[in-house]
C-alpha cells in the first residue's frame, strides 16, 4: 500500500519540514497491523517527492488485534483506504512546521499519487467529491481484474494522481477523509470519537462541500446515528451555508407540491381537527420554521403552545417568523420555543391537550421510530395525537419528482396508505388509542390524497 506526494517549490526538500521527516533517510513505524516507512524516492532542490509505504499483515488484520477484517484473504494491505488514512495522521505532521511557519501557510504546487484505490461509487461521483478541492488536475484511471486478460474487464479499483497549488495540510486532510470515505469501509470500529476525528481534520472544508452528506456518510460507515451528529456540527461550522442547503430541500419539497398549496392544506387540515376535539393547548414537535405555531396564534382558543425540534438553527427562523421579541406580554405568554430531540423521554411534551407531528415521522431513521412512539404517545400520552405524511402512492401523479425517489432530500422513507394504516394501528394497539386516517388534498380515486393523517383518540377508561 502505498501513497506519494510530490512538490516542485523551491527549494523541494522543504517539504521535509513540513511532513517532520529527514529527506536524507528512509524511517520505519510500527503499527498495530504491520509497519509503515517513508522515504524519499528523489529529493533535490528542483524536485521532492515523498513515499508512505505500509506493509500490512494480512494474517494480522483477523487475529486477536480488534480489527473488523473478516477474512484471511483481502485486499487491505493493497489498497489505499482507513490504514492509509491512521498512517497520514500519526506519522505525517498535518503540514504544520515550527521551522518553516511562513511555508505551512503558503499554497505550493503539489501532486498526489495513489496507485491502487477501491471505489465502487462511479467516476461522476469521485469527480464530483474531488472538483471543490482546488485541484487542477484529477486523473482517474480505472484498473483492469487482470492486465493479461482484458476482456475481463475492470475492476473496482482505480489509480488515482491529483495536481493542484494548495497548502500541504488541506492536501493531508482531503486525504485523511476522503481515502476511507471513496474505499466505503474502515478497517475499525466506528464510534462516537470519529465525529470528532472528522469535524477536527475536515471541517473547514467539509462544511461547505456540496457532497457533505455522502462524504459524512461514507466515512461514518453508514451509522446514521453519528452521521446527523457530524452533520450538525459541520453546519455549526458554516451555518449559513447549512441553512442554505436545508431551504433548497424545503424549497424542491414546495415546488413539487406547489401546485396544489399542498402545505396550506396540511396545516388548515390540522388546525381543523385540533378545533373540532375541543384542545386548547398544543405541541407541535418537528415545528420547523413556526408555521403551523403562526397559525395556531391567531386563534385565541389556543392559550398554550410548544413548539420543538431538534434544530436550533430552525427555531431561531420559528422565532423570527412568530416575531417573538415584538409580541406583548400576554400574547408572549401563551407560546415557547424548545430544543429537544423526540427519541428522549421529554417532560415538558406532557400535559397538553395534544400533540401534533405534521410532515415529521418520515424524517426519521427506521430504527429511532419506536423511540419516538415510546415518547410521543407513551411518555407525553396526550389525549390526543396527530400525524401527517406523505402518501407514497401519490407520488407518480407529481411531474417534478423522478421515480424511485422522495419529495424531500432528507426523508428516510415515504410511507404507502398500506403502510402508514398497518403503523398506525400497531401504534394505537400498543399505546391504548383509538385512530382514524384522513386524506388530505386533492383525491384521486385510484392513489388517494397527496398528504395522509391519523388522528389518534386516547381511549376512557372504562
Amino acid at each position: 500500500m502505498l501513497i506519494t506526494l510530490t512538490t516542485t517549490h523551491q527549494p523541494a526538500t522543504d517539504l521535509g519540514y513540513l511532513i517532520g521527516k529527514n529527506p536524507a533517510r528512509a524511517q520505519s513505524f510500527e503499527l498495530t497491523v504491520g509497519q509503515a516507512h517513508v522515504f524519499y524516492p528523489e529529493a533535490n532542490a528542483e524536485r521532492c517527492t515523498v513515499a508512505l509505504l505500509l506493509d500490512i499483515d494480512p494474517v494480522a488484520l483477523v487475529r486477536g488485534r480488534g480489527e473488523t477484517i473478516g477474512h484471511y484473504v483481502n485486499d487491505r494491505p493493497f489498497v489505499a483506504a482507513s490504514f492509509m488514512a491512521v498512517a497520514i495522521a500519526r506519522i505525517l505532521r498535518r503540514g504544520e512546521s515550527k521551522e518553516r511557519p511562513e511555508l505551512a501557510h503558503t499554497a505550493i504546487p503539489l501532486e498526489v499519487n495513489v496507485p491502487v484505490l477501491r471505489c465502487r461509487a462511479g467516476r461522476a461521483r469521485i469527480e464530483a467529491v474531488l472538483a471543490p478541492l482546488g485541484y487542477d488536475t484529477v486523473t482517474i484511471e480505472a484498473l483492469p481484474l487482470d492486465s493479461k486478460f482484458p476482456e475481463w474487464g475492470a475492476s473496482p479499483y482505480i489509480a488515482l494522481r491529483l495536481a493542484g497549488t494548495l497548502k500541504l495540510s488541506g492536501v493531508l486532510s482531503h486525504l485523511y477523509v476522503l481515502l476511507p470515505a471513496l474505499d466505503g469501509d474502515k478497517h475499525y470500529y466506528v464510534g462516537s470519537d470519529e465525529v470528532q476525528k472528522l469535524v477536527d481534520h475536515a471541517g473547514p472544508w467539509l462544511a461547505a462541500h456540496p457532497e457533505r452528506e455522502w462524504i459524512t456518510s461514507r466515512y461514518l460507515k453508514q451509522r446514521r446515528s453519528l452521521v446527523r451528529e457530524a452533520l450538525s456540527q459541520l453546519i455549526l461550522e458554516d451555518e449559513d451555508d447549512a441553512e442554505t442547503a436545508d431551504q433548497q430541500r424545503d424549497e424542491r419539497e414546495a415546488n413539487i407540491e406547489r401546485p396544489l398549496s399542498l402545505n396550506e392544506q396540511r396545516l388548515r387540515a390540522v388546525l381543523e381537527v385540533l378545533v373540532e376535539r375541543g384542545a386548547h393547548s398544543v405541541v407541535d414537535v418537528g415545528c420547523g420554521e413556526g408555521r403551523l405555531l403562526a397559525l395556531l396564534m391567531e386563534e385565541r382558543r389556543f392559550d398554550k403552545l410548544l413548539g420543538v425540534d431538534v434544530s436550533c438553527v430552525a427555531l431561531e427562523r420559528a422565532a423570527d417568523r412568530l416575531k417573538l421579541d415584538r409580541l406583548p406580554a400576554l400574547q408572549r405568554a401563551r407560546i415557547e420555543l424548545k430544543q429537544s430531540s423526540l427519541t428522549y423521554r421529554d417532560d415538558a411534551l406532557r400535559g397538553f391537550d395534544a400533540v401534533v407531528a405534521v410532515e415529521v415521522v418520515e424524517h426519521i431513521d427506521a430504527e429511532r421510530l419506536e423511540a419516538v412512539q415510546a415518547n410521543l404517545f407513551g411518555h407525553a400520552a396526550s389525549p390526543l395525537v396527530v400525524v401527517t405524511t406523505p402518501n407514497a402512492d401519490y407520488n407518480v401523479l407529481f411531474e417534478a419528482l423522478r421515480p424511485g425517489t422522495f419529495r424531500h432530500g432528507d426523508h428516510r422513507f415515504e410511507w404507502t396508505r398500506a403502510e402508514f394504516a398497518a403503523w398506525s394501528a400497531e401504534v394505537a394497539d400498543r399505546y391504548d388509542y383509538d385512530v382514524q386516517l384522513r386524506g388530505i388534498g386533492n383525491v384521486d380515486a385510484t392513489l388517494g390524497t397527496p398528504t395522509q393523517m391519523a388522528v389518534f383518540k386516547k381511549r376512557e377508561l372504562p
